[in-house]
């Protein structure tokens, strides 16, 4: 598997991410919140991914962008633990928001864990 995380794996559709939001099931590991919705989508890609940073809690764009990069990075280097589990299942297509709603940045380590934490659990709640 390949390490990329390319334009296809971004959920950037806004009928999409308001059926995420409107229909789709949430949870919350300090400091994300996800949210996630299967669909009945036949597509190449499994699973599509949606990150944001709250602009009240980092006023600064700077480190807004910094922990997007962050998150973005610490998901390129662990999907396949979430991609394995969905394609086995192969019935549509997992639509995933991590919303970062921490009052300041953490470390990279620690983004990383509590990311596998996150798909640990969607493959768990999405099996």
């Amino acid at each position: 598997m390949r390490y990329t995380l390319k334009k296809e794996e971004r959920l950037n559709s806004k009928l999409l991410i308001a059926e995420l939001f409107s229909e789709g099931k949430s949870f919350f590991i300090h400091p994300f919140r996800v949210t996630y919705l299967r669909i009945d989508r036949k597509d190449d890609i499994p699973v599509q991914l949606l990150i944001s940073v709250s602009k009240r809690n980092f006023s600064s764009a700077v480190k807004r962008n910094k922990i997007k990069r962050l998150i973005r990075e610490s998901y390129r280097n662990i999907k396949h633990i979430l991609w394995n589990d969905v394609n086995k299942k192969s019935e549509g297509q997992l639509l995933v928001s991590v919303v970062y709603i921490g009052k300041s940045i953490v470390t990279y380590t620690e983004m990383e864990r509590k990311l596998i934490l996150i798909l640990h659990r969607l493959n768990e709640k999405d099996a």
